[in-house]
């Protein structure tokens, strides 16, 4: 049989009644979880996972295991979307994944174009669901594949890309931005060294053996500083909120967003792909490519579409992406699909490359349900658009009681620990005062998300290597990634240093 025929069989699962409920309630659910800071997919998952026994208790194994699996799955794909929400209106991002949005879909929001902000997510959300869809039935088994090439050397060097291409994010200084980086990378050195188990910079403090939770940094940094922000400078400000304006994006925008979308949804699919990598890599480095590729990329920060269409179509594909070795090879490849990967476990449902043939209900059911459960977001957000968009109209007084609510309960919610609030606070006025003085902050988010990973893969490199530091030259791919960054780094110094020398040239 074909990939169509698989697929159609796939629809004939998915498009049962009782599935087409678990979708809605699961893209319901997962929307609703992506608003709330600091649950995300992965808390939201694992919290469904009881119920989602106890409701499908009564249907045969085989049905049960696939109808549980598509009401998980609109959850992950849900908080998605979801996340872009307070993004867009609150500056709070819902989850890891959306902290990029903050940076063009706030300002868009402050302009009165939030409507068109949620719109083009939304549209986003949908096309890169069709792309991962589309990915899943035709590249599964040669991208897995690939992904198997990825040792630990590669891995470092792609995390070292990443952290040098974050110099993209910088605003006006390169030096900022790489002092933000470091910060980002000595906290996410707290805690209990994995290999090791050695205490490191605990000081004794047992909340601090698992290390600072990132969401409650996230959170502090982005939502709270905001509200310090408003507080402090309410004299200069006219008290006036911005109008959201029409829903519907203007043809110029769709223009604007639609290679971007696509461009995100590609990228975020093939980062998806890679073990590890997730949707919160893919969201940062799609945005950087679009600035790189813009023509103004000086618009980036202050309300430009591609920097709300790009991320959010990636972090959507990255979330397909991540269901191909998990599928296919029984590997998770991220955190939300390793709870997925125990939910089929408890059915008995062994991931791998026999789950295609010992279980096709289960996986063509689960690949038709995510084109099922997109429209469904899409048709269930837009005409949502003007109801979500009307929070950026609730005056101040009322506007941020909520925002701190929001952040306290989602902070709370995730470990129960009032230390995590007192760190909230913390990053709140760490976040005002690192803002207000031009330090980017979206470099020492990413330091903090690829600082443990980095360590990990390049211990792993060494240790098979015994402690030889070239492995990271010696392979291929590692030493290609190696170059990248070096380049993103050096080119556009020298660039830099070439102009002041021509204005030297120019004035003398």
């Amino acid at each position: 049989m074909s990939a169509w025929s698989f697929l159609l069989d796939g629809f004939a699962t998915a498009l049962q009644w009782h599935n087409l409920l678990f979708a809605f309630v699961g893209v319901l659910i997962g929307t609703s979880v992506g608003v709330l800071p600091g649950i995300g997919p992965m808390s939201g998952v694992a919290l469904l996972i009881p119920v989602s026994a106890s409701i499908t208790s009564g249907l045969p194994p085989e049905d049960a295991a696939a109808s549980a699996l598509i009401l998980l799955a609109g959850v992950y794909y849900g908080a998605m979307y979801g996340g872009s929400t307070t993004s867009i209106l609150l500056n709070t991002p819902g989850e890891s994944s959306s902290v990029v949005t903050t940076l063009d879909g706030y300002q868009m929001a402050k302009q009165g174009r939030a409507g068109a902000a949620l719109s083009i997510a939304a549209i986003g959300s949908f096309v890169a669901g069709i792309v991962a869809l589309l990915g899943l039935v035709f590249l599964a088994n040669p991208l897995s594949e690939m992904a198997l090439q990825f040792g630990p050397a590669e891995y470092f060097s792609l995390m070292i890309l990443g952290l040098c291409a974050v110099s993209g994010l910088g605003g006006r200084s390169m030096t900022k931005a790489l002092l933000m980086t470091v910060f980002g990378l000595s906290l996410g050195t707290v805690g209990i060294d994995s290999v090791s188990g050695v205490a490191r910079f605990t000081y004794d403090i047992p909340v601090l053996y698992q290390g600072f939770e990132f969401l409650t940094i996230a959170v502090g940094l982005f939502a709270l500083g905001e509200v310090f922000r408003t507080i402090h400078e309410k004299e200069q400000q006219s008290g006036s909120i911005a109008k959201v304006g029409r829903i519907v994006p203007s043809r110029r925008e769709l223009k604007q967003s639609a290679a971007p979308i696509m461009r995100g949804s590609l990228l975020g699919f093939f980062i998806g792909l890679l073990p590890g990598a997730g949707a919160t890599l893919s969201s940062f480095f799609s945005y950087i490519t679009e600035k790189k590729l813009s023509k103004h990329p000086e618009r980036f920060g202050t309300g430009e579409i591609a920097g709300v269409a790009a991320p959010e179509s990636a972090n959507n594909a990255a979330s397909g992406g991540a269901m191909i070795p998990l599928l296919t090879l029984g590997i998770p490849g991220s955190g939300t699909t390793a709870i997925l990967m125990g939910a089929l476990l408890m059915y008995n449902v062994q991931p791998g490359p026999l789950l295609f043939s010992d279980h096709p209900k289960v996986a063509w059911g689960l690949i038709a349900s995510m084109f099922v459960g997109n429209l469904m977001l899409l048709i269930l957000n837009m005409p949502l658009v003007k109801v979500f968009a009307k929070i950026i109209e609730t005056p101040s007084r009322y506007l941020l009681p909520i925002i701190i609510a929001i952040s306290v309960f989602g902070v709370y919610a995730v470990q129960v620990n009032t230390f995590d609030l007192i760190l909230l606070v913390v990053c709140g006025v760490v976040g005002y005062y690192l803002s207000k003085h031009d330090y980017p902050l979206a470099p020492l988010v990413l330091g903090l998300v690829l600082g443990p990973m980095i360590e990990n893969n390049m211990r792993r490199a060494l240790t098979t290597s015994n402690g030889d530091f070239t492995v990271f030259l010696t392979e291929p791919l590692s030493l290609v990634f190696l170059i990248l960054a070096a380049l993103w780094i050096g080119v556009p110094l020298l660039l830099k240093r070439r102009g002041k020398k021509l204005i030297i040239a120019e004035e003398a």
